[in-house]
């Protein structure tokens, strides 16, 4: 995964790892299944002088075709079940002590942005607000309060695997720890109207001095 989209989270690898268990598995039954399609296509081909069998699906020879690989399945599915309860559970569930707490508002048809200042406390005099730019750190855990103006938004992040529904009249906690310094895109991933296509964003991973700069040089003046 990380070859078709960067990872750019500490649980991006976590997620794409669900992800590529799910197409192994899948992808091996698809392709076990199809083969043994073609296989009872040529081995029970008409032929000359050979009568058509009538089968109900009861006999015990043919149920255990059916039985046997419906078994391994359910299989298959507690390893995948077991495997995405745990990236959920580390993810959605257990938030770890955040470093710093940024505000995420989405709107028709773009995202605001509230950050603390200096003193590193959100709803201060010093907070710096931006629309459809974030600056965040890399190596620091954020907790994101995201809220909605108008309608369901989803605030998506795909380089972190981080998507999350924006929804009206509540605030939803949720975390992300950059790892790879860049520009990445941010979406809205939930059909929000005519503008939805144009509701896009860019999160700007600095590193820690470059971050202290913009922090610095963005504050508000009347504070400094």
């Amino acid at each position: 995964m990380e070859r078709l989209i960067q990872q750019a989270s500490s649980f991006a690898g976590s997620i794409d790892g669900v992800i590529l268990l799910v197409t192994a598995l899948a992808g091996a039954w698809l392709l076990l299944s199809e083969g043994f399609f073609f296989w009872l296509l040529w081995r029970f081909r008409a032929r000359p002088g050979v009568k058509t069998q009538y089968l109900d699906g009861s006999e015990k020879h043919v149920k255990k075709w059916i039985n046997i690989p419906h078994g391994l399945v359910l299989v298959c599915d507690l390893f995948i079940i077991v495997a995405a309860i745990r990236v959920w559970v580390d993810v959605k569930q257990n938030l770890p002590e955040a470093q710093a707490t940024i505000r995420v508002v989405g709107q028709q048809w773009g995202w605001v942005f509230q950050q603390p200042g200096a003193d590193n406390q959100l709803d201060t005099a010093d907070d710096i607000l931006t629309t459809d730019d974030l600056y965040v750190e890399q190596g620091k855990t954020y907790h994101f309060q995201l809220q909605s103006r108008d309608v369901i938004h989803s605030f998506s992040v795909p380089v972190f695997r981080l998507k999350q529904d924006a929804i009206p009249g509540r605030t939803i906690t949720g975390w992300f720890e950059p790892t790879r310094t860049g520009t990445f895109d941010i979406q809205c991933a939930e059909i929000c109207g005519i503008g939805h296509g144009v509701m896009g964003g860019r999160i700007h991973v600095q590193d820690s001095t470059e971050h202290a700069e913009w922090v610095a040089s963005n504050t508000p003046v009347a504070t400094q």
